[in-house]
């Protein structure tokens, strides 16, 4: 145990002087700023941004590049409370249940209170989930080790079912959605043949379909369509009529839901497909039913606004865990933060702890560095970003297109690439108008072509014998979670089914 301690401790020591140098102190402020301004804008999201900002980082050192999108991902969930408190306007979706509480309390003179409370639980997830991630992410990694070509096929496997099962909606569309994403990771040249694929005689394809423009066009571009379809929105302006920091009542209501939606928020945004959104719903719910009096929440109550805004930061950083111990991302930030790495020449997995170690400590130290600017930025800004909401759209979404379109065709110096974005672009916003997620088509397009890869190299050493899967005792363990996943929530499906033919 001291011994575990002592290099723990050695290996903080090497992340602080990684991340404490002036360009990536630098970065961390920069991303963590952009994270704050987006998390502000209502309908950009940090997906979109994390998307729009990624040419930018291609010209850093990878490390710096990763501590600057971390800071921008996390730092959004941090702005995402600012106006769901103020103006009730959820900056990202893992705001919204922020406005239930947080905006009511605002209304009663107590944005002040609110809006601190939100800033403290943010900041003790934000902590407890860095450290979590730098004692379990080695771990994780050290059983990962242990892992073959059929154990990384069946993980693959069970994030895909997993963001099937997690997404919003329809099954069927979120199913259609990864068949779709695949599909698009498949386009190009086989790596193993080299033989051209999908491509249709157009040369540009021939490398296969960026993930960056998809990204963009996506979670970019569709959301400006979106937004200008519906600009008109209620809030009204809340005043900061009260004292700022919380009262000891307050702090004694909030202690405890911090610490349940910290713990909560851990265990979901390790998950595959979990991200932010779910964690903050369930610790909402999670603390409405714990409560002795549950009519108190939507009505200003502090748990309603302290454990979702834990869970959601919790969640948020969570997703780190599988990201860089595994080198499979549970959600779509995640899947843009791989192949970030992926196009510094970096492979995630688990031997960038024990090859690149400065780049995993740095990283993780960055995170504790980034908690500290967002709670000592946050609060004194909120001005500034009440003036920038009420800024008219049409103002911002040229700028937004246009940084978009720099950003896309700076990849490979093609046109080509704008296209591609647009493209996705107007495919997302049908996709999202016909009530389908985008998520988990990036999820697809990120884990098809590695998924492929390792389906063949299993299948190679096996000499096509398909029981290799089941074989190994953990890509069965895997598989079988898949199988019970799915049908857990297939069966009710099919129940309610039966019951109405019975019926008619």
């Amino acid at each position: 145990m001291i011994e575990l301690a002592g290099a723990l401790l050695g290996n903080l020591a090497q992340g602080f002087g990684v991340a404490m140098t002036p360009v990536n102190l630098g970065l961390c402020l920069l991303g963590c700023l952009l994270g704050t301004l987006v998390g502000v804008l209502p309908g950009i999201g940090p997906t979109a941004t994390v998307a729009m900002l990624m040419p930018i980082t291609f010209y850093l050192e990878p490390t710096g590049a990763l501590i600057m999108l971390a800071g921008v991902f996390y730092g959004s969930q941090y702005g995402g409370s600012t106006t769901a408190i103020l103006v009730n306007l959820p900056g990202e979706s893992s705001s919204v249940v922020t406005c239930l509480d947080g905006h009511a309390m605002a209304r009663g003179g107590r944005a002040g209170a609110a809006l601190a409370i939100a800033a403290l639980a943010s900041l003790f997830a934000g902590t407890v989930t860095t450290l979590a991630i730098a004692v379990g992410g080695p771990a994780i990694a050290s059983v990962a080790l242990l892992f073959q070509s059929p154990d990384y096929v069946a993980v693959m496997v069970l994030g895909l079912v997993a963001a099937i099962v997690l997404a919003h909606g329809s099954l069927v569309k979120a199913m259609a959605m990864i068949v779709l994403g695949v599909f698009i990771g498949l386009v190009g040249t086989d790596v193993t043949t080299g033989e051209q694929r999908y491509t249709f005689g157009i040369a540009d394809l021939y490398d296969g379909v960026g993930f960056v423009p998809v990204a963009m066009g996506l979670f970019g571009l569709s959301e400006i369509m979106l937004n200008l379809e519906s600009r008109a929105r209620d809030g009204g302006l809340a005043r900061l009529r009260d004292r700022l920091w919380p009262s000891r009542d307050d702090f004694r209501s909030a202690t405890p839901a911090t610490v349940r939606g910290t713990l909560l928020g851990i265990v979901l945004g390790i998950l595959p497909g979990g991200g932010s959104t779910i964690p903050s719903f369930a610790a909402y719910s999670l603390e409405k039913k714990l409560a002795r009096d549950p009519s108190r929440f939507g009505q200003g109550a502090v748990e309603g606004v302290a454990a979702p805004e834990a869970a959601n930061n919790a969640g948020a950083r969570a997703g780190f865990i599988p990201m860089l111990a595994l080198g499979i991302p549970p959600n779509a930030i995640m899947a843009l933060l791989v192949g970030a790495m992926m196009i510094h020449g970096i492979q995630p997995g688990p031997q960038i702890i024990a090859k690149q170690p400065e780049l995993f400590w740095g990283l993780v130290v960055s995170m504790w560095i980034g908690n500290l600017m967002l709670v000592v930025l946050n609060l004194p800004l909120i001005g500034l970003w009440v003036r920038l909401i009420q800024m008219p759209y049409r103002y911002l979404f040229p700028a937004i297109i246009v940084f978009c379109c720099i950003g896309v065709y700076s990849l490979r110096n093609s046109m080509m690439e704008v296209v591609f974005m647009a493209v996705a672009g107007v495919a997302g916003y049908v996709l999202r108008k016909l009530g389908c997620e985008p998520a988990p088509l990036l999820l697809g397009l990120i884990l098809g072509p590695m998924l492929e890869e390792n389906f063949r190299r299993s299948l190679s050493v096996s000499g096509g014998d398909y029981m290799i899967f089941l074989q190994r005792p953990i890509s069965a363990s895997l598989l079988a979670c898949a199988v019970l996943l799915l049908a857990f929530v297939l069966l009710p499906g099919v129940r309610r089914q039966r019951q109405r033919l019975r019926e008619d």
